[in-house]
């Protein structure tokens, strides 16, 4: 748990000034600031067009961070978060209690970049017949120092390196803090597949990193 919340700490402070600079505008402090989530949500289900441009601009940032993590493509992860906004603002009657609005605004984002790649490429396998165990402690720790000597750009481009199959499960798990429950939903295999996954890309992400130091 503790390499799994230092990498989710890294990524977010890095999350606003890393990919999309930008696209930051100082159009949202014109747009009133005041408005609870929940009122931004009641305003949004009347079609209220200043909450949905406040919504925008709250979250955009977020979303396309995380489909951008996810399609590693600019401007395909524009045009994603452009059709998650529309597909949120016709469904957000939808939105219950379950979910607060960044939490649902993203995963409809990432769900859209999964679909994307589904479309885009070939199916993954995501089955191993070799099982994986789970950490054990001194792994854990070991994680932990070596995210430690990395910066938030180091570990982007490791993660990046893997297969998609264990890239995709390492993104969901550590940074968007998805549990193995929630990923195996998104991605539609058993939970088991998905912690099987993660540990053997966990596994192949340390190599590289030792590797990398070692070149060096």
């Amino acid at each position: 748990m503790c390499s799994r919340l230092s990498i989710k700490k890294i990524f977010d402070f890095f999350e606003t000034h890393f990919y999309f600079p930008r696209l930051h505008n100082k159009q949202t402090n014109q747009i009133e600031v005041f408005l609870s989530e929940k009122e931004l949500i009641k305003q949004c289900r009347s079609n209220n067009y200043s909450a949905q441009l406040k919504v925008y601009h709250t979250y955009k940032n977020s979303l396309l961070n995380a489909s951008y993590r996810i399609v590693q493509n600019v401007e395909d992860a524009e045009d994603i978060v452009q059709e998650s906004f529309i597909k949120a603002f016709e469904k957000i009657h939808k939105l219950d209690g379950e979910y607060n609005l960044t939490g649902w605004l993203k995963r409809i984002a990432i769900n859209a970049s999964l679909d994307f790649l589904r479309k885009k490429k070939q199916a993954i396998e995501w089955n191993d017949l070799q099982l994986v165990e789970e950490s054990t402690e001194e792994e854990q720790v070991e994680m932990v120092e070596l995210y430690g000597n990395l910066t938030v750009f180091e570990v982007k481009e490791f993660i990046n390196q893997l297969k998609e199959k264990y890239r995709i499960i390492l993104i969901l798990y550590l940074i968007e803090d998805y549990t193995h429950k929630e990923i195996s939903e998104m991605l539609g295999i058993n939970e088991s597949t998905v912690r099987n996954q993660y540990a053997r890309g966990k596994q192949q992400l340390i190599q590289k990193i030792k590797s990398s130091k070692h070149e060096h």
